[in-house]
């Protein structure tokens, strides 16, 4: 028996517009039994990187929001650091990043902004899972002391999973730092001595005290690296590097793992919800956003994590893909578009081992929302 996946298309009437059919979508697929009254409740998003334009619109975000709220519920918005330089990864610029981006205080209806692992990405809880590539995992605090946790991700194409969802959502958005280095390298960080200017700043922030400078050079003891990415958004030049060095199962695994871990203590406490619109090859981090490979689909929602990203997957491949994108291959309905994106990356992998795990299943039954009819609007005047 497969899990529910509650669907809804982008049609809309004079009768329910898009954010009253949104909430009446998530209402349908269960948010209300997750929910307790006073509840802490985590809405993952992404905000989008400065640039990017095809991240989930903030009124939809607003409308989940009124919806947590109907429930009695408290909900806050968040994401945390990113494990790269840029426009994210400290909480000061991620704040500003995403009220640049639409997502504030005032447009969110009051739901206050909380980056999960803090100001610099440290903010963690060591969670112990005991799986196939992690005994531990490191996951932005405040995702864990959340008493109830609704993913809000946007669908669409990833360089390095094939495809990102709701599973992406929380095992790589939810990670610490430490913990997106972790996922991605099985090595300490390099750095480019060329643009080294021997300031010192990696070398005095580092807890494990693996950093020394040598001629005005530093350079890091790799026995003694702890993994924690500090350096990275330490260093004013952007001369230390993540080594990407992890084969792509692995890493698949790995962000399974992590995922498990985010949801160890929210057992009948998260909801997942999937935008399929704006369906960009690429990750919503870049700093720009490429044509959509198809058109928008719409959104579906689910109290299982696997069965709503497998869902998803069908979705975009049962559909004819538009011409001049960056797709140039499998553009017929039914043909992987993810593989034609990434023809080295075995996307089914994570959906497969997610479910090995007992994150899910991937079997569901796809449940559409109707769109009301058109109100009768009687004789003109």
């Amino acid at each position: 028996m497969g899990a529910d996946v509650f669907f809804m298309d982008l049609t809309a009437t004079s009768r329910e517009n898009l954010p009253g059919k949104l909430e009446r979508l998530i209402t349908s697929a269960g948010i209300n039994t997750i929910l307790e009254e006073n509840d802490l409740t985590a809405v993952k998003v992404h905000f989008g990187e400065q640039g990017n334009t095809a991240f989930i619109r903030p009124v939809f975000i607003r409308k989940v929001i009124r919806t947590i709220r109907k429930a009695k519920a408290a909900p806050f918005l968040t994401d945390a650091n990113t494990l790269y330089v840029g426009t994210r990864s400290d909480a000061v610029s991620h704040i500003k990043t995403a009220v640049d981006n639409g997502f504030s205080y005032s447009s969110m209806d009051g739901a206050p902004l909380i980056i999960a692992d803090g100001l610099l990405g440290k903010s963690e809880t060591r969670v112990r899972v005991d799986l196939k590539q992690c005994s531990e995992v490191y996951i932005g605090s405040e995702i864990i002391n959340a008493n109830a946790l609704v993913s809000v991700a946007h669908f669409k194409g990833h360089e390095l999973s094939g495809f990102g969802g709701t599973l992406k959502n929380l095992g790589m958005g939810c990670a610490s730092r430490r913990g997106k280095l972790a996922q991605h390298s099985n090595v300490s960080p390099k750095i480019k001595r060329k643009t080294c200017i021997g300031c010192g700043e990696c070398a005095a922030h580092c807890p494990g005290e693996a950093i020394y400078l040598e001629d005005k050079k530093a350079y890091i003891i790799k026995n003694d690296c702890i993994g924690c990415a500090e350096c990275i958004v330490r260093c004013p030049t952007a001369s230390i590097k993540i080594t990407w060095n992890q084969t792509i199962p692995v890493f698949l695994e790995k962000m399974m793992e992590y995922t498990a871990g985010v949801l160890q203590n929210k057992t009948g406490k998260g909801f997942f919800i999937n935008f399929i619109t704006n369906v960009a090859p690429k990750c919503d981090c870049l700093p720009y956003s490429e044509s959509p490979i198809c058109n928008d689909i719409g959104v579906v929602a689910s109290l299982d994590p696997v069965a709503i990203d497998q869902a998803s997957a069908d979705l975009v491949n049962q559909q004819q893909a538009l011409s001049n994108t960056v797709l140039t291959c499998n553009h017929k309905p039914g043909e992987d578009k993810f593989r034609g994106l990434y023809p080295e990356v075995d996307w089914e992998h994570q959906l497969a081992y997610a479910e090995s795990i007992g994150l899910g299943s991937r079997d569901y039954n796809l449940v559409k929302i109707e769109t009301k009819a058109y109100k009768n609007p009687g004789p003109h005047s």
